[in-house]
């Protein structure tokens, strides 16, 4: 099995350089994706001996793992690993996390911080990655530990299926993608070390950090299950017009009155509109996305398409020069 190793870097001159040199044992090969750095990180990186691609500004570690995904395809990887370019977690834990994978129990493997101990965190880490986790096991009706880990691994299967949209982050949008795709997934122990003088490149405010990861999971859950969310929000809408109005009916049945409620006569029709407005775009909703799981399958069999043609080509190309070497070998020989 060939192992590509992914590592996003944004301003790693100090510690690319020994990152790659550390990771390249484990592995086969070791995509550095440099996502725009005003520094020399892309050439430490080469000059460790990674396949550097790089973006022409800053785009984000959502971004960055996306094009290392298509990279680690091209080079014909079976399995990606994608581990940050700050040292804070262990090379030497990667052979742990795809041993799932190439023991054929998962599709993907995310390391857990939190399994077998409790890590020195910042405390603004610490809540942020609770709330998040406890959201993601919410929508997914799982038990996970770590759903912000960025040391993971991924069969070329979970690859070739993944759908991400996020640039800003990745972690959680994953989880939900590939868990609605019937993957199966597992969570694996690795240490961490904090350095606590460091300035995080992803989370440089806690604050806009929860805001935009908060809206990257709602627009997926969005996409992933648009019946039920405009459905149950049509639903409660329409039934809380439907109650008022009712309430009303009584009343004036009764005393011949609407008074003094006379307002809510008017509240209760808007709130019977927009539910039932809401639960037609449930519908409408539902059949997008009956059409988003067909292109996405047509999207992984072009996928699958592309590499095997790129690799077909390869291979010919290869066999090409070969031919060419052993022809000028016949030649020498007969001259």
């Amino acid at each position: 099995m060939k192992i590509v190793a992914l590592i996003p870097a944004f301003n790693e001159e100090k510690t690319i350089e020994r990152m790659v040199t550390n990771v390249t044992p484990h592995v086969d090969t070791v995509v550095v994706i440099d996502d725009g750095s005003r520094d020399k990180t892309a050439q430490y990186a080469e000059k460790a001996g990674a396949v550097v691609v790089s973006h022409h500004e800053n785009r984000g570690v959502g971004a960055a793992v996306k094009t290392g995904v298509e990279k680690g395809l091209q080079l014909g990887a079976d399995i990606l690993v994608s581990i940050d370019a700050d040292e804070q977690f262990r090379p030497e834990d990667i052979p742990r996390l795809i041993a799932p994978i190439m023991n054929d129990e998962a599709d993907f493997v995310t390391g857990s911080r939190f399994l077998g101990g409790s890590p020195k965190m910042p405390r603004v880490k610490r809540v942020g990655n609770t709330l998040f986790t406890w959201l993601v096991n919410m929508l997914t009706h799982s038990s996970f530990t770590d759903t912000q880990c960025g040391f993971r691994a991924m069969s070329r299967e979970a690859a070739l299926r993944i759908t991400l949209f996020g640039d800003f982050t990745y972690t959680q949008e994953t989880f939900l993608d590939l868990i609605s795709k019937k993957m199966r997934m597992k969570e694996v122990p690795v240490k961490v070390a904090y350095d606590v003088t460091r300035k995080s490149r992803v989370v440089k405010n806690p604050l806009s950090y929860g805001v935009s990861a908060l809206l990257i999971i709602v627009r997926t859950i969005v996409d992933l299950y648009p019946f039920k969310i405009f459905g149950i929000l049509g639903s409660v809408i329409f039934a809380s017009g439907a109650i008022s109005g009712l309430a009303l009916f009584v009343r004036w049945v009764l005393t011949s009155l609407v008074s003094p409620y006379r307002s809510l006569v008017t509240l209760s029709g808007v709130l019977l509109i927009v539910g039932f407005l809401c639960v037609i775009l449930a519908l409408i909703a539902d059949m997008l996305g009956r059409q988003k799981k067909i292109q996405e399958e047509i999207l992984y069999y072009a996928r699958v398409e592309a590499l095997e043609r790129r690799n077909s080509t390869h291979e010919d190309g290869k066999k090409g020069i070969l031919r060419k070497e052993k022809g000028e070998a016949q030649d020498h020989v007969q001259r």
